[in-house]
């Protein structure tokens, strides 16, 4: 039973923010200039704050085409919703955003509720316990960088042990040099290839072959046809990731695995699926399998991928996490040195407030 004293939502603001991005960052083959995005704050009665970023991966690409096979919310979905429910909360316990989690049908909203009710309980770890996995950086990289660009990725401070290479998207012998150049540069590393469902099977096993196997960490999603995939495994021993395809509302761990031979990890994107519960869920299933779990970001800001970090670190504390995308961002949704945090208001445009007014915007 709660007590009677126990803290209550006192307020809740909705923020969007729009940010342009350059480089332009991909999203499987498309690229994007620019992110949308929706920050919620919760103001608790015992002057606690927590915020969350909410952040489909939906929209419009540079050549103005839809982004295909990752959200299938808009920002207008999440937006519409998160509006609705903002007044509904004021004075409700905390857990009330646990109850919204767990009957939402919107991936992005489940998972920044469940978030913003761990941060709120202290759920989440304080501080990165583990920095050797948590506070490394699997660099991404992809054939038509530029020299600089690639060494300064690869060359950064601390020793780089993995690299994520974008592959199937130029053509196969110019993948192919990069992956050898950047060899010479850091020969220490191996490879998370990402293909995004680019090549048929013999395209995958031809390029493949060309690569030394013992660097191969595994290639997310490298067939056309994702049934394809396991003849890889079986051809070269090379083990796989599933990514897109556990965004299918029909995909169940278990089933992949007993009848996928070779998957070798799975590529959880928060922002895509749902629940910290389900996400729960899904690394505690395909660990008992032997197959590795990866938190990757979904192109969120600075403060979706600091909460990243602690999630990585909370359920799958032994993996580097791939959160190397905020290069690319013009600007920082969270004003740096301050402590305590505080947001960049000026970055942020305020869509609704529900609640007390006049409350300090910091965590």
């Amino acid at each position: 039973m709660q007590s009677v004293d126990a803290p209550t939502i006192s307020s809740t603001t909705l923020y969007q923010y729009h940010i342009a991005l350059n480089p332009t960052l991909p999203v499987a083959k498309q690229r994007i200039d620019h992110r949308k995005g929706i920050v919620f704050v919760v103001n608790l009665t015992n002057k606690q704050q927590a915020w969350v970023e909410i952040a489909p991966l939906s929209g419009i690409d540079t050549e103005g085409l839809p982004i295909e096979g990752f959200s299938q919310e808009s920002i207008d979905d999440v937006t519409t919703y998160l509006s609705q429910c903002s007044d509904k909360l004021i004075g409700q316990s905390v857990n009330a955003m646990i109850a919204l989690a767990d009957n939402i049908l919107l991936p992005s909203c489940a998972f920044g509720f469940s978030l913003l009710h761990a941060k709120l309980t202290h759920q989440l770890p304080c501080r990165i316990d583990n920095p050797h996995t948590q506070s490394a950086t699997v660099p991404l990289v992809y054939a038509g960088m530029t020299e600089q660009q690639l060494q300064a990725k690869l060359l950064q401070n601390g020793t780089v042990n993995s690299v994520k290479v974008k592959v199937a998207q130029t053509s196969m012998e110019d993948e192919i040099a990069f992956i050898y150049r950047v060899l010479e540069i850091a020969p220490q590393v191996s490879f998370r290839l990402d293909g995004n469902r680019g090549f048929s099977l013999e395209q995958a096993i031809d390029f493949l072959a060309c690569l030394p196997r013992d660097k191969i960490e595994y290639i997310e999603e490298p067939c056309i046809n994702p049934a394809d995939n396991p003849q890889i495994y079986q051809h070269l021993g090379i083990n796989y990731a599933l990514d897109e395809s556990l965004n299918s509302s029909t995909f169940d761990v278990v089933n992949a695995i007993k009848q996928q031979p070779g998957i070798g990890a799975l590529i959880i994107k928060p922002m895509l699926l749902g629940s910290l519960a389900t996400l729960q869920n899904m690394i505690d299933t395909a660990h008992s399998y032997g197959v590795r779990c990866i938190i990757s970001s979904s192109l969120e800001s600075d403060i979706g991928i600091n909460d990243l970090r602690l999630i990585s670190q909370a359920l799958t504390p032994n993996e580097t996490p791939g959160l190397d995308t905020l290069n690319a961002f013009s600007q920082s949704l969270i004003l740096a040195p301050t402590i305590p945090h505080q947001l960049n208001i000026n970055a942020l445009q305020l869509i609704h407030h529900a609640g007390e007014v006049n409350e300090a915007v910091d965590s």
